[in-house]
């Protein structure tokens, strides 16, 4: 028996290997704060979905085909966590069951009969849950499943299950048959089965028996007892490994059955938590990866809402062929929230989970790859700069085609110009590679050079202010700005600005960006 509710072919594997670069994507998109929230102090509902998010599908159908059954299990989110409930509450008496005598044949069998018994009642009410629920679920994963339970847990098979475990039981003794050997050993030992008793008492009790030789073991033989129970322990040896076998078989139904519905448990307290602020999410559209696609509506920060009382504010963006996106602006203006929010939102799509988002479209990657900044190497083992391009060449060495990665603020260690080189180097070969590349940077050279290119596949986002100055944490469509928003820093530390303070203001109290950036000669004077 199999559950296939995370594969249409294949089991879930829980020791998956992760992305080699899991740490960064961990601290850098705040995964711990989603993670918590989905687990909900459940150390294993915690493992599973960090299996399932860094893990991940390759493929569209993948996605589509958990989408389809995490979709049944919102609408029926009772009878998900009862199944769940069910496999663990199994699971757990099982491991109370256990004993550490059964290392003897007849221990095993004892044991085995035990917990065969308690299998058996667990799959019974797999079956009905089945019968009662099977039509009311559309996916084709759930269709699949309670079909495989009705199917293989017929009124036979149950039937079959107890006449086999009441004989196994051997109220009446154990009858073997062997032969002796040249050497007056037995082999070829042989578990029978027993003839049932006659129904009539009078029979049972003045029938004739058939002939047979007995004999009676002193009460203080403890040799003979030893070698009497070799004898049944020789005879119930094949039969305790098959049942043995047997409980496994069906225990390890469970534990993957336990397994993948942890993850759809995960999921339902994800989205109850994000319900009760009223948070929109949606089940996004995925693209091959060789495609390229993104278009959102209303995309917020999963784990900055998770943080904050109120709900958070989402962006919207139709980009669908470009491979690069630039983001600048001013500081706190909402572009490394948005940038994380891409992130989670294609780590959650790839997973099968819905997005935080009203809608959301976009292709798949071969990776996901993450360069933020740093605090400074307190070992003074190598300057922030050169941490930066140790970690971009760990990047380089692993990513592929059709890869995404996120640049933070990256390699702005050093000054304006070196800084913008580098950044336009690595920017370039990534794209020459088909990778896509989102970017939030406060390097208005490399930005300018980048958007002086006219490139038709990439796009260019800044954080918009209102006519007050005021910061929205929406991004819009638009140029790079030479200006670093100074003003803002000013007006907070000295008050209100006016015309004539020696700040340079633009319309409604913004920084009006200079006509023309610095020629060359101007940058080394300064």
């Amino acid at each position: 028996m199999k559950a296939f509710l995370m594969y249409r072919d294949r089991d879930f594997d829980l020791h998956t290997p992760l992305p080699w670069n899991e740490p960064d994507l961990v601290q850098d998109l705040e995964l711990e704060t989603l993670l918590h929230a989905m687990a909900q102090e459940d150390e294993f509902l915690y493992k599973v979905s960090r299996t399932a998010l860094l893990a991940g599908c390759s493929e569209p159908d993948e996605v589509l085909y958990r989408q389809a059954v995490l979709q049944d299990c919102l609408d029926h989110p009772d009878v998900a966590r009862s199944l769940y409930q069910l496999a663990v509450d199994t699971i757990e008496a099982e491991h109370k069951n256990y004993w550490g005598l059964a290392h003897y044949p007849s221990g095993v069998l004892h044991h085995s009969v035990e917990v065969m018994t308690l299998l058996a009642t667990a799959l019974k009410q797999l079956r009905a849950i089945a019968d009662a629920q099977a039509s009311t679920f559309s996916s084709e994963g759930f269709r699949r499943f309670f079909t495989m339970l009705q199917h293989e847990l017929g009124d036979d098979y149950f039937e079959t299950i107890q006449t086999h475990l009441n004989t196994l039981k051997f109220r009446h003794g154990v009858l073997i048959s062997a032969r002796l050997a040249e050497d007056n050993c037995g082999e070829d030992y042989v578990l029978c089965t027993p003839k049932a008793p006659p129904h009539s008492w009078l029979l049972r009790t003045f029938g004739k028996k058939p002939p047979s030789y007995s004999f009676t073991l002193a009460p203080r033989d403890e040799n003979g007892a030893r070698a009497l129970s070799e004898l049944g322990d020789r005879g119930v040896n094949l039969v305790a490994n098959a049942l043995a076998q047997s409980t496994e078989h069906i225990l390890s139904f469970l534990l993957m059955m336990r397994t993948e519905f942890a993850f759809y448990v995960s999921c339902l307290n994800l989205r109850e938590q994000l319900a009760q602020k009223d948070e929109p999410v949606c089940f996004p559209r995925p693209s091959p990866a060789g495609e390229r696609t993104l278009t959102c509506r209303g995309l917020y920060d999963v784990c900055l809402t998770l943080h904050l009382p109120q709900r958070a504010v989402g962006n919207d963006l139709n980009a669908d062929g470009k491979i690069l996106f630039v983001i600048t602006g001013a500081n706190q203006g909402g572009k490394s929230t948005f940038l994380r929010s891409v992130g989670l939102a294609q780590l959650m799509m790839a997973s099968g989970l819905f997005v935080p988002a009203e809608s959301y479209a976009a292709n798949l990657f071969r990776g996901l790859y993450t360069h933020y900044k740093r605090e400074e190497d307190t070992s003074m083992n190598s300057g922030k700069l050169d941490e930066e391009l140790a970690r971009m060449s760990a990047i380089v060495d692993h990513i592929q085609p059709d890869a995404l990665i996120l640049f933070n603020e990256s390699f702005a260690a050093t000054n304006e110009r070196e800084g913008s080189e580098i950044s336009s180097q690595v920017t370039h070969a990534l794209l020459a590679h088909r990778i896509k590349v989102f970017s939030v940077s406060h390097l208005y050279e490399f930005a300018r050079v980048l958007y002086e290119e006219h490139r038709p596949d990439a796009t260019f986002l800044r954080a918009h202010r209102d006519e007050g100055g005021q910061r929205t944490f929406r991004l819009e469509v638009a140029a790079p700005l030479a200006t670093s928003h100074g003003a803002d820093l000013y007006e907070k530390i000295f008050g209100a600005t006016t015309p004539g303070d020696g700040i340079p203001q633009g319309p409604a109290g913004q920084d009006a960006p200079p006509a023309d950036p610095l020629p060359e000669e101007a940058i080394k004077g300064a």
